[in-house]
Formats: structure tokens, C-alpha cells, sequence
């Protein structure tokens, strides 16, 4: 009984103890901003169809409702599409005055610079020029380039886009494998040329979250300190090892000032960190207050438009996140929900609260069901719940099948029984 009396009268905090504060740290983190390569790199993947303006449209608003900071509207230098899309795109946000940022991807030469300077003087909005080279070893070797041929090509196009009036990211392609003297010679002489970011992309996936922490720190300690500038560190991360989102919040730990992601995680090979879990772990972590109601259009859009199917498994937007035939996990949800509690009947199985982002828990019957999902699932559909002997001929029925059944199926065995 005192159990009881404890449990009814406890706060919402005490139900939940965090071991992800145990070490005394604490879940906060440094505030830091998004950066949406959904319309770029997530369009490089081999698997995606190119949507059409319309679309890109579509996705840029949701982009702005969820409060992302940047976007990158495309890559101009790859072709005429490319350059009507991205000019589109910059003339809706100047249009309709939204908050988001614009910024284009282009290699460090300036016949890539120089589309982006002129949509930004014919729309007249600043769009960040992100000039990228690569920077490992292997790469060099590959490509058959020396340092002082890199840094050559850079110089003259940081200098063309800075001339231009834009504000440049300058950008070290597979940083994570690149000799920390590369990368001050790389990085220390954008500075110099005037770049304002800095951004250090793990562009194969090979980083580890060690690593990561590592590669930051030294950057912003050995490189952007020194020189005296308030430039800005990013974060670029792949998925390759699996490893894109725990490398994310290794960056933010570290001290980066922003974050690269896309929608579903799509992207060159297995793709990038996922835009739509680091929103929601950030306000989880209660690093970023924006509300989540347009995170599950913003993914059914991208989703829509690129081709590109959400698995059942995937985690807050797949079909499974928040359903279950579990007797053992029903139970304990409908018990929750018993007390009159939608908080607790939303945490007791469930690591994200499904109304955070507009959905709900989902009991269904399957062959590891018990009795209390078959009594649910009649109840909230209007049917006799208490009805013994219909509730026992679905369960008999779910205990003889190989999966999760149809409503379709159940409303079957309703209109067999005479019920329906």
C-alpha cells in the first residue's frame, strides 16, 4: 500500500532515473546550429530521384518551420538544372522572408564560385559559398597533388568568393584521414583569404567518436585560436561504420558550432547523420526548444519526393517506433494508460515520447500477444472487449499465425463471430 501511495503521489522525474546524467556532467550541451544538406549531398545518393522544384520547395519550408539554421540549396557548378533549382530556391526564401540561410556546395575552382555570386547578386541574398578540397594523404596520392597545388586552387577560389561579397566555409574533404600539418597549412591559409568556417567533414565515415573528439579539439585549439579570427568550426559526418550520430554529439561535445545532416539520413553511399534523430535528441537532451510537429511531414516529404522508403525499424519515423504486439510491453502501456496518465503510458515502453512529434503508442496482436492486447484493441475500436468468447477466438487465432495481424483480419474473426 505504500508502494502505492508513493508511486500516485511521485513527480514525473522521479519515475525515470537518467543514467545519462550519472557521470555528473549532465545532458547539456553547447548550443549549436543545423545545417540541412538534404537537397545536396542527400540528392547525391545513388538511389534517389532528383524531385522537382515543387518539392525542393516543400522541403525547404518544413526545413524552416523545424528552425534549422542553413541550407545547402544545391551544387550550381554541376549543370544548368542545378543553377535554376538553386536560384529558385534562394528567391522563395528572399520571397517568403524565411528565417533559413542559404549556402551552396562548390569545388575550389572558381568556374564553381562564380554561379553562386551570381544568384546571390541577382536575388540579393548572401549565400555562403562552401569550397571544398580534399585533404588525406590517399587523396592526394590518387589525384597526384602536392600541397602547394592545393593551396594554389584554394587561394584563388576563397579570393574570388570573398571578392564577390560572399561568405565562405572553407571545406577539407576527408579531414577525419588527414595529416594535422595538411590541415593547418589548409585551414590557417583560408583564414587568412578570409573564410569564416571552417568545416571538417568525415567524408567516408571513418571517424570514431574518439576521433572525432580528437580532430575538433585540435582544429579550434592549434588553428582557429591562434589566428585571432571568430571563425566558425562544422561538422560533416557519414554513416559508413554506423557511427554518423554518436560522431555528431562527439563534434557538439568537442566545441563545433554546427552540425550537417539530412533528412532520413540519405546521402552519398549509406549517407549522412540524420537531420530528423539529431533534432530529436537535441531536444531531448534539452539543447534546442523548437517544437517537433513538422518533423514527420518534413520526412514523409523527403521521403515522397526522393523515393527513398522509411523502413519499418527506423527509429521515431518508422512504422514500428511506437507499435507493438508484445503482450508483456501491451500490458504495461494499458496499465499506464489505466492511471489516466498519457505521460507515463507514453515513456513506460517507449525512450521518445511519440506525441513529441505528433504520434501515438500502438497496441496490435500478433502471435506474442497476450490477452490484454486483444481486450485493447477491441475496446478502442468500439467493440465488446468483455466479451470472453470473442476475446479468446482472436487470441487463439493470433497464436496460431506467423505475424502481427491486419485490422482487416481481426474484423474477419469480428464478422465470423457475429459480432461485427
Amino acid at each position: 500500500m505504500e508502494t502505492r501511495i508513493l508511486m500516485e503521489a511521485a513527480d514525473e522525474g522521479s519515475l525515470i532515473h537518467d543514467w545519462n546524467e550519472a557521470d555528473g556532467e549532465g545532458p547539456e550541451l553547447t548550443p549549436v546550429e543545423l545545417d540541412d544538406e538534404t537537397l545536396r549531398d542527400g540528392l547525391q545518393s545513388p538511389s534517389v530521384q532528383d524531385p522537382p522544384i515543387e518539392a525542393k520547395v516543400r522541403i525547404l519550408h518544413l526545413m524552416d518551420r523545424l528552425g534549422i539554421d542553413s541550407a545547402d540549396i544545391g551544387l550550381p557548378g554541376a549543370g544548368p538544372r542545378a543553377v535554376a533549382d538553386v536560384r529558385a530556391l534562394a528567391r522563395e526564401i528572399v520571397g517568403q522572408k524565411l528565417s533559413i540561410r542559404p549556402n551552396c556546395a562548390a569545388r575550389t575552382v572558381v568556374q564553381d564560385v562564380e554561379p553562386i555570386a551570381r544568384i546571390s547578386q541577382e536575388v540579393g541574398v548572401a549565400i555562403e559559398a562552401c569550397t571544398f578540397i580534399g585533404s588525406s594523404p590517399i587523396r592526394q596520392y590518387a589525384e597526384d597533388w602536392t600541397l602547394e597545388r592545393m593551396l594554389q586552387t584554394s587561394e584563388r577560389a576563397v579570393g574570388f568568393a570573398v571578392s564577390e561579397g560572399l561568405p565562405v566555409m572553407f571545406v577539407t574533404e576527408d579531414t577525419t584521414r588527414a595529416r594535422p600539418e595538411t590541415l593547418r597549412a589548409l585551414y590557417g591559409r583560408a583564414i587568412e583569404w578570409g573564410a569564416r568556417r571552417i568545416c571538417l567533414a568525415d567524408t567516408v565515415g571513418h571517424a570514431t567518436p574518439r576521433g572525432v573528439r580528437a580532430l575538433v579539439r585540435f582544429v579550434k585549439e592549434e588553428i582557429v585560436a591562434p589566428s585571432g579570427e571568430d571563425v566558425k568550426v562544422d561538422w560533416h559526418g557519414h554513416r559508413d561504420r554506423g557511427l554518423g550520430l554518436a560522431n555528431a554529439f562527439a563534434a557538439i561535445q568537442a566545441g563545433a558550432d554546427r552540425i550537417h545532416g539530412t533528412a532520413l539520413g540519405i546521402g552519398e553511399r549509406v549517407g549522412n547523420v540524420e537531420m530528423d534523430l539529431l533534432l530529436v535528441n537535441l531536444k531531448l537532451l534539452g539543447a534546442r526548444e523548437v517544437e517537433l510537429d513538422p518533423l514527420q511531414e518534413y520526412c514523409h516529404e523527403v521521403s515522397r519526393a526522393t523515393g527513398v522508403e522509411i523502413p519499418p525499424g527506423y527509429p521515431v519515423f518508422g512504422r514500428d517506433a511506437f507499435r507493438t504486439g508484445t503482450g508483456v510491453h501491451a500490458a504495461a502501456i494499458i496499465k499506464a494508460e489505466a492511471k489516466g496518465d498519457a505521460w507515463l503510458a507514453d515513456r513506460i515502453y517507449s525512450g521518445v515520447p511519440a506525441a513529441m512529434v505528433g504520434r501515438e503508442q500502438e497496441i496490435e496482436i500478433g502471435p506474442m500477444s497476450g490477452l490484454s492486447n486483444v481486450r485493447y484493441w477491441l475496446r478502442v475500436r468500439g467493440y465488446d472487449h468483455q466479451d470472453e468468447e470473442l476475446c479468446r477466438t482472436i487470441f487463439e487465432y493470433c497464436k496460431s499465425q506467423d505475424h502481427t495481424l491486419s485490422d482487416t483480419e481481426i474484423q474477419a474473426l469480428v464478422k465470423e463471430s457475429g459480432r461485427g
